[in-house]
Order: structure tokens, then C-alpha cells, then sequence
């Protein structure tokens, strides 16, 4: 397994990024979502409870400039499915289950994100705890080498989660001009017990100039109940 704090400090700008796994006892299914941002536009952002799930909001309302990719529901919970993404793909993959397709059919009528030249790919996640059990899926759709012309999808499903071990998919391998889409597979990265030590490790870790908004949740995986963190760094 990779160390996530390691990911992330050698790594100035992974972009926006999803962690999902299993606490290191089997106990807890675990998840992470965490926003940078480079622009005063990006940065000017802050994660907010929204019924069972958040969504983002301008820290100030007067500097807000173009809403369309930035404001969203990064998290929305559709009854023992938790779904965690990067942009307004939360809510077709919610209406997509809602209507009895799967994970990977939802998506299916989304692409990466249209903001050339960078075309930031959508990368979302999906928890599913039932009956004392849980699993997972991961899935990024990003363009082809930068060619908008062509969108590449990749789903990534982990039936049976191996305690301790979580994976780590993120829209940028590192900062540039324009922004490199993330390569291979979602990477493994150990998971803690604590939900306060995990937190504390992903928001120190994180590159402290371009780092916006974190949410961690543990999701109690014999009874469902779930506690959650957020961490602005605009208070």
C-alpha cells in the first residue's frame, strides 16, 4: 500500500480528490473528499451540510464569479448508498439508481468536465453498506490525452474490501499548464480507525497554499449510522 500522507505532500496540486475503504478492524467503511484550487474563483469555496450528504458554497458571495463547475453536492446518500464525486455527477448518479440502473450506467451520459484545455476528469465513488456488509466502486472518465473529441471510462468495483485498505483516485497526477488528467488505477492507501487521526493526516497533508475543503465520513457498517468531519480552510 502507498501512504496517502506521502501522496499527498509529494504532490502539490492532486487536484480534487476521493478516498474510499475499510477501517483497519472491518468495522467502519470509510470515505474522504477533499477540493484544492488555484484560482481566486476555486479557492473561494467551503463545504457545507446539506440533509444526509454537503454540498459547496461561495465563502464570499460578492467574489463569486462562474458557479457552474464549482458549486455542487459532492456527497448525497440514496438510503445505504453513499455516493462522493467531484462535480454535479453526484446527482445523475443518484437519479440513475433512483431509477434502477447501476453505478456504471449512470454515468454513462457524462463526460470529463468542459473547461479546456485542462478537461478535469469526473471521478466519483460509490459506498455500499447493507446487511453487516460493504463494498465499493470507483469510476473516472477523463479525455484521452487531452483530445475532447474522445472520453475514456474506467469503473473500478471492490467487492470485498480488505480491512485496513482504502483507494485513492484524483483528477490531476500533479500541477501544470494545462493540468494533467490522472493515470492507472486508483491507488492503495492505508486507512485509520480514528476518524479524528485520519482527518488531521488528509488536512495537514494537503498542500497548504492550494487546499480549500475536506470531508471525511465513517459509516458504522453493522448498523449504517455514520459520523462526518468538514474542514474549511476558509472560516
Amino acid at each position: 500500500m502507498t501512504s496517502l500522507e506521502q501522496e499527498l505532500k509529494g504532490n502539490a496540486y492532486p487536484g480534487r480528490g476521493i478516498v474510499i475503504g475499510e477501517s483497519p478492524s472491518g468495522k467502519k467503511a470509510v470515505t474522504a473528499y477533499f477540493i484544492m484550487g488555484r484560482s481566486q474563483n476555486s479557492r473561494n469555496r467551503i463545504f457545507v451540510p446539506d440533509g444526509e450528504g454537503i454540498r459547496t458554497q461561495a465563502f464570499d458571495p460578492s467574489k463569486l464569479e462562474d458557479p457552474s463547475l464549482i458549486i455542487y453536492a459532492p456527497v448525497r446518500v440514496l438510503g445505504n448508498k453513499t455516493i462522493v464525486t467531484n462535480g454535479d455527477q453526484t446527482d445523475t448518479i443518484y437519479e440513475g439508481m433512483d431509477g434502477q440502473l447501476t453505478f456504471e450506467q449512470s454515468l454513462r451520459c457524462r463526460e470529463f468536465e468542459p473547461d479546456a484545455p485542462n478537461y478535469t476528469p469526473r471521478i466519483s465513488g460509490i459506498l455500499h453498506v447493507e446487511g453487516g456488509r460493504f463494498s465499493y466502486a470507483m469510476s473516472i472518465l477523463k479525455s484521452n490525452h487531452g483530445d475532447p473529441a474522445s472520453c475514456l471510462r474506467f469503473t473500478y468495483a471492490y467487492k470485498s474490501p480488505l480491512m485496513g485498505e482504502g483507494h485513492f483516485i484524483h483528477t490531476y497526477m500533479h500541477d501544470g499548464n494545462p493540468l494533467p488528467s490522472f493515470e492507472g488505477e486508483p491507488k492503495p492507501v492505508a486507512v485509520d480507525e480514528d476518524i479524528e487521526e485520519f482527518t488531521k493526516k488528509i488536512w495537514s497533508s494537503l498542500n497548504e497554499e492550494n487546499k480549500v475543503s475536506l470531508f471525511v465520513r465513517y459509516i458504522d457498517i453493522a448498523t449504517g449510522r455514520y459520523e462526518s468531519r468538514i474542514v474549511n480552510k476558509n472560516q
